[in-house]
């Protein structure tokens, strides 16, 4: 009998092996402790802060180096604090959380029995995390995921290169691979990552690795939690002050510059008023970034959405559209990827600006004459991760509620529902699907496990074969 040809290792084998080396050491952890104790996970959940907090300026660090500026500020706002306030808000309620749920029992059929939802660990979860808020985007999920008794392998993106190389350096003193192991994107991990067996996978990025990602986990009945973008709207309503809205809308519009799956993508102004809106976006602008090398303007991600950006800018305006630059001097900085925010007016429909999703400090205004118009505008389209009405119309701000489905809502700002630990986060439609952050992030994570427990006697014996008159009245009456 000739021997067995010997499987050939390759890189992409070394890679399957490494990752399912590792899913099968989590998943042999789980089985020896499936329901870890309410003290377990807080510990759990502790030491995650505790990596934090001892690594804050390594982290910040990492993160500037990825993005070759990022503003310092702004990755302590939306990347350290939410995670440990996040693990605060979670540490308060979690036995909460953890206790059995009574259900009602109907006592014509089962008096005496008793009713109960018990939220217990589904095992190991995946998650796939995208570079634009890289810490935010792993660790708040690991939030849930821990607090759910869970174990977890985490794959970063290619674009953070310094923060994974420091996670994966670092964690190891804080938490053990059978309970938490991160992944770089060395070329293909992203594809072998999403093909094995979870118990549940996170996802957060573009749409069409999302539907990749999601035909990859069919394959092993994986359930999904996607987590995408789209083009939200803000819609500033006839009463609203467009001072009060140029303030909110630029902060949320430049944080990161504009590479945030929830920021505003465009924006509707009453006919008439784009005028006002830009001269008071020149006098903002100005004071917040009065040049284009201030540290605070964070850098593109890399070179191929730098070009992409500036190839959009240039081909609107050559299209007919008018360019207002925001900062004074040069549009842009190759060298350092960054681009002056601009408002742009009158694109074209077909446009590049109009038609994906901008992920820059570029902001299109579109003017209408009725509220009806940005209603049908935006339902014509993909339903957006979420929506930003301006009114101080309580009315008005509910019609927009009623007729235009988002994931979620800020009203009379942007991007801040995200922000809310009690709040679930989770888009609709083409912008995603499930949620996390707060109790539904605990909901997701865990099986809600539905459990029946029949009383001593049970009435049921009264309907045993062979069914005889008594069985007859008892269903003629249950049947009414």
């Amino acid at each position: 009998m000739s021997a067995l040809p010997l499987r050939s290792v390759t890189p992409q084998n070394s890679i399957r092996d490494t990752l399912q080396t590792t899913l099968d050491l989590q998943r042999a952890a789980y089985l020896a402790d499936p329901v870890p104790t309410l003290a377990e996970r807080k510990a759990d959940l502790r030491q995650l802060q505790r990596f934090i907090r001892e690594n804050k300026a390594a982290l910040v660090q990492a993160l500037n180096a990825d993005y070759g500026n990022r503003s310092e500020h702004e990755t302590l706002f939306a990347e350290i604090f939410p995670v440990i306030d996040g693990i605060n808000h979670t540490l308060s309620r979690l036995k909460g959380w953890m206790k059995p749920q009574h259900r009602g029992v109907d006592w014509r059929n089962f008096l005496g029995a008793r009713n109960r939802v018990i939220p217990q660990p589904l095992g190991v979860v995946g998650c796939i995390v995208p570079w634009n808020f890289p810490i935010n985007l792993s660790f708040l999920g690991l939030v849930y995921i821990f607090a759910a008794g869970n174990r977890a392998m985490v794959k970063m993106s290619e674009n953070s290169r310094h923060l994974a190389q420091l996670l994966i350096d670092k964690m190891p003193a804080y938490f053990p691979r059978e309970k938490l192991a991160f992944f770089d994107e060395t070329g293909g991990v992203g594809i072998e990552f999403s093909q094995l067996k979870f118990d549940h996978l996170l996802f957060t990025g573009s749409g069409q690795t999302g539907r990749a990602v999601m035909a990859a986990a069919a394959q092993n009945l994986c359930p999904v939690t996607l987590e995408l973008g789209g083009k939200a709207p803000a819609i500033v309503c006839e009463d609203f002050p467009v001072r009060k809205a140029a303030e909110r809308l630029l902060f949320v519009k430049l944080f990161n510059a504009g590479q945030i799956c929830t920021t505003v993508d465009y924006l509707f102004l009453p006919k008439g008023k784009t005028e006002e809106f830009v001269q008071e976006a020149k006098r903002i602008v100005a004071k917040r970034y009065p040049q284009l090398d201030t540290p605070d303007l964070t850098s593109i991600i890399d070179q191929r959405s730098f070009e992409r950006l500036s190839a959009a800018l240039d081909d609107a305006q050559a299209r007919g559209a008018t360019l207002v630059q925001l900062t004074p001097g040069p549009k842009w900085d190759a060298a350092t990827r960054k681009i002056a925010p601009h408002l742009v007016l009158n694109a074209p429909e077909d446009c590049a600006l109009l038609q994906r999703e901008i992920f820059g400090p570029i902001l299109p205004i579109i003017e209408y004459s009725h509220i009806d118009e940005p209603i049908h505008y935006i339902n014509s389209r993909p339903r957006p991760l979420a929506i930003y009405p301006f009114s101080n119309d309580t009315e008005q701000v509910q019609m927009l509620l009623d007729r235009v489905m988002s994931g979620g809502v800020s009203v009379n700002d942007g991007l801040f529902h995200v922000g809310q630990h009690d709040l679930p986060f989770g888009g609709v439609g083409e912008s995603g699907m499930g949620h996390y952050h707060g109790y539904e992030g605990f909901v997701t994570f865990s099986k809600m496990r539905p459990v029946f427990y029949q009383a001593s006697f049970s009435s049921i014996q009264y309907l045993w074969p062979p069914y005889g008159k008594f069985a007859t009245k008892m269903l003629n009456f249950l049947t009414k």
